[in-house]
Parts: structure tokens; sequence; C-alpha cells
């Protein structure tokens, strides 16, 4: 058996989002979100870390390959997220109120959607210095990734 590691990229993006549940009457959206349930939005510097797990190969010294996990994240993340308004922007936040918390879990379904099988084993998304989500995958079933879409 070859030794297991773990191997992150940290990327940034920003973006812009209103804390509002279509499940919440606007009075119960204003008591749970307060100031960030403004009407007009406000904007975040989002920093994700991509954390995957695996074997070293013998022959190439890596987990993976640090060009191809850029690109997977990129495609996956970056071009669907940076510079957008999540709740307008993104189809999956009109049926899900864009916490950090849902939206680490929309990463996770989108990249693992983009990489190979078992690879990634955790997303840490950063809202602020002080606040970040950890999701590692748990809880999610199948009819969950039909919703994530963009």
């Amino acid at each position: 058996m070859p030794p297991i590691s773990q191997v992150s990229r940290t990327e940034h993006f920003s973006a812009a989002h209103r804390l509002h549940s279509p499940h919440l009457s606007d009075d119960e959206n204003q008591q749970v979100f307060g100031k960030c349930n403004h009407h007009s939005g406000h904007g975040h510097n989002y920093v994700l870390e991509t954390v995957v797990r695996g074997p070293i190969d013998a022959r190439t010294g890596m987990v993976v390959n640090i060009t191809d996990l850029k690109r997977w994240i990129k495609a996956a993340v970056l071009d669907v997220l940076d510079h957008r308004n999540l709740d307008a922007d993104v189809a999956y936040f009109r049926n899900y109120p864009s916490t950090t918390e849902n939206l680490a879990v929309f990463i996770w379904m989108r990249l693992t959607q983009t990489m190979p099988p078992g690879l990634l084993h955790q997303v840490i998304v950063s809202e602020t210095p002080k606040n970040k989500v950890v999701f590692n995958g748990e809880g999610l079933s199948e009819s969950d990734f039909e919703a994530c879409i963009v």
C-alpha cells in the first residue's frame, strides 16, 4: 500500500449575495439574517481551500497534478462564482439560501462532478478572516446533485 497524503490548493473569488431564505417570511428573514438581509445585498472576498487525499503515485511522486487541480477548480468553481451575484446568477441559490454553508456544499458538488471519484477530501470556504465553513460531503445523496445547477 503506498503512502497516503493530502494536498490543498487555495484560491480566491469575489461574489455578492443576500442572505434570504425562500422558506421564511420577510420578517423572519430580517430577524434571522439582520443587516445581511438588506435588499441590495453585500459581497465577500471568499477564500477557498480545496483538499484532496489519496495515495502518492510511485512513478510521479504526486497525489494529484497541481495543474489538473487548478484547472478543475477554475472550471467548476471560479468560472461559475467569481464576480457573480450568487442569488441572481447561480440557479442553485434560488432554492437554497446563499449562506457559506450552502456555498461549501455547492462547491463540493461541482468539484466532485469534475474530479476523479474519491479524490476530493474537503472544501474550506472562508467568508471573512473570522468565519469559515468546512465540508467533506457528509449527508449528500444522489438527488442533491441534481439540484447542483448553475
